[in-house]
């Protein structure tokens, strides 16, 4: 039996966020059909790149206007073309915007929910995800008529599909678009374009008690700009107010999979590494050798990163 995947797409300035692209290669399978839900874009300059990767259908949904922001309307939205079209499984991605919106759907729809998997088999409603800190990956089998769930940025490479996708609008019931005690008063705009998510960058440099002050961080930020990164921190860094929790990379932050991590200044607790364990390759500046983050990365420096990176920014 034909089994129906949504797949909910982030945008960045009206152009995919490349990390979707590797979620659809996870949700691919067999017996399987790839719905992609698309809100408030023009689905016509995004249809070649989403067939190239097996998308089959591309759900256009339109909310009312003046509810862009408001991730209640968003939600019912979506809720609506799920069950237009029969979609059985439902993906988004682990990043701010789908830690907003899964849970709502999920709650909304009272369906299981599982966040920050990294492995799917659509086929036996299989997920596994990281739990304890990192320290043992649990395989969960889910049952339910829809099972939401989120992905990790970055879990897998993409790998092309080629195929051919027909694009279908769905209807939307304005009565039902209702939220109720919740209304968005002001949304502060930001240029997404200058600025590279944590849970979507390739690479990422960040800094920990070793930058000894805020300002130092401007220092990571150039080689960043150089390296095309985006810029994390330890909780020691957030904590002593350096730079905002929104940079955090940990177990009780953002858990990230780039292709390079650099650890500046970093001692590696086991809260730490469970945030970025999984990164393709970590590379640690420390002055202490014996700093747990030293025995857990590829390539280490026993020497004082605001002595390295300049340096090291000067040759990029």
């Amino acid at each position: 039996m034909m089994k129906n995947i949504g797949l909910i797409i982030e945008l960045n300035n009206g152009k995919i966020k490349e990390t979707n692209f590797g979620m659809i290669t996870l949700a691919r399978a067999k017996n399987t059909e790839l719905f992609a839900i698309v809100i408030d874009a023009d689905t016509g300059v995004l249809k070649e790149d989403l067939e190239s990767f097996g998308i089959t259908n591309i759900i256009d949904v339109m909310l009312p206007e003046g509810q862009q922001n408001n991730p209640v309307i968003c939600a019912k939205a979506i809720i609506t073309a799920i069950k237009v079209f029969n979609i059985s499984l439902v993906c988004g991605l682990s990043t701010a915007k789908g830690k907003d919106l899964l849970p709502r759907i999920a709650a909304f729809m009272e369906a299981p929910l599982i966040m920050d998997c990294h492995a799917i088999d659509p086929e036996q409603n299989l997920v596994k995800t990281s739990q304890y800190s990192g320290k043992t990956i649990a395989t969960i089998k889910l049952t339910g008529e829809v099972l939401i769930l989120g992905v990790r940025p970055n879990a897998i490479a993409p790998l092309k599909a080629h195929t051919s996708a027909r694009i279908v609008p769905v209807e939307l019931d304005e009565k039902n678009l209702v939220s109720k005690g919740f209304k968005v008063i002001k949304t502060s705009e930001t240029d997404e374009s200058k600025n590279i998510n944590l849970a979507d960058a390739d690479v990422i440099i960040s800094g920990g008690r070793g930058m000894k002050n805020a300002d130092n961080f401007d220092i990571l930020s150039k080689c960043a700009e150089k390296l095309t990164a985006a810029v994390g921190a330890s909780r020691v860094a957030v904590d002593a107010g350096w730079v905002p929790y929104s940079m955090q990379v940990g177990q009780t932050g953002e858990k990230v999979s780039p292709l390079v991590y650099i650890a500046c200044g970093i001692s590696g607790s086991m809260q730490h590494f469970a945030g970025m364990k999984t990164s393709g390759m970590i590379i640690a500046i420390n002055t202490d050798a014996t700093a747990a983050i030293m025995s857990n990365c590829d390539y280490y420096v026993k020497a004082d990163a605001l002595e390295i990176i300049p340096e090291l920014t000067k040759l990029l």
